[in-house]
C-alpha cells in the first residue's frame, strides 16, 4: 500500500490543489500515494454544525472546539500515522522530519483556523504541531499542501532520478550549489569552466565550495545547528 494522507479541514475543496499536477499528480493516478478529506463540519451536533467558540478568558477571534474535533480525529485515525497540527508555534519543518515521513505509511493533518485549536485536544490526541515558517497563514491549508509535496515528491518511484532528492538543499546539512545549463554564454556570463571540464573531482570540490559559501552567507544557523549535533572529540 502507497503513502496514505488524510486531511481534516473545513475547507476539503481546497485539495489536492497544485499536487494534483505535475509529478505529485501523476503519482496520485498512479496510486503510489492516495488523499482523503475530512470535513470536521461533519462532526459537530447542533443543527447549526457549530465547530468554533470563543476563546476562555476572552479574546479576539475564535478557537476550534475540542469535542467536535475529537471526533474527527477519532473517526479517521484508526492507525499509528502521525497525526500533524499545522500551527505557527510548532517545530519547524525540516528536511529530516520529511524523510521521516515519507518513510512512513501516510500522515494524518489537522488544518487549523480562527485563533488555534484548543489545547486539550492536542493533548489528548498526541498532535505534533508542525509550523512552515516564522509567519500567520489564514489556516492550515496551504502548510498542509506544502508538507505534502515536501513528502511525496520523494517517495519511491515518484522522481524520475533518485538523485535529484539527494543533491539539494538541505540534504547535506548546506544550501544547494548554483547551477547551470546551456547555452554556455548569456548576457556576458559564463558556465563556470570547472563545471564543462570534465573533472569529476574538481566539479564536486567546486560545488562544496560553492554550496558552504552560499549557506555561510544566508544561513549560517544551519552550520550552527550542524556543529552542535557532532559529538565532542576527546
Amino acid at each position: 500500500m502507497g503513502f496514505r494522507a488524510t486531511i481534516l479541514t473545513l475547507y476539503p475543496e481546497m485539495f489536492p490543489g497544485h499536487l494534483g499536477f505535475s509529478l505529485a499528480g501523476r503519482a496520485l493516478q498512479r496510486g503510489q500515494w492516495t488523499m482523503e478529506t475530512v470535513q470536521i463540519r461533519d462532526f459537530a451536533t447542533d443543527r447549526h454544525r457549530t465547530v468554533d467558540d470563543t476563546p476562555a478568558g476572552g479574546g479576539a477571534g475564535m478557537v476550534l472546539k475540542p469535542d467536535v474535533l475529537a471526533r474527527a480525529i477519532d473517526d479517521v485515525a484508526k492507525d499509528d500515522r502521525p497525526r500533524l497540527l499545522m500551527s505557527p508555534r510548532g517545530r519547524p519543518l525540516t528536511q529530516r522530519r520529511v524523510r521521516e515521513l515519507a518513510s512512513g505509511g501516510g500522515v494524518v493533518i489537522v488544518c487549523g483556523r480562527f485563533e488555534g485549536v484548543d489545547q486539550r485536544v492536542i493533548e489528548a490526541r498526541g498532535l505534533e504541531e508542525v509550523s512552515i515558517g516564522d509567519y500567520i497563514l489564514s489556516g492550515g491549508e496551504p502548510a498542509a499542501l506544502v508538507v505534502l509535496d515536501a513528502v511525496v515528491r520523494i517517495l519511491p518511484g515518484v522522481m524520475g532520478n533518485e538523485l535529484s532528492g539527494v543533491h539539494e538543499s538541505f540534504e547535506g546539512g548546506l544550501l544547494e550549489h548554483p547551477q547551470y545549463t546551456r547555452p554556455q554564454e548569456f548576457e556576458g556570463r559564463e558556465i563556470p569552466a570547472v563545471l564543462t571540464s570534465g573533472n569529476h573531482g574538481a566539479i564536486e570540490k567546486w560545488r562544496h565550495e560553492q554550496a558552504l559559501a552560499l549557506t555561510k552567507e544566508r544561513r549560517a544557523d544551519l552550520l550552527a545547528a550542524d556543529a552542535a549535533s557532532q559529538p565532542v572529540k576527546k
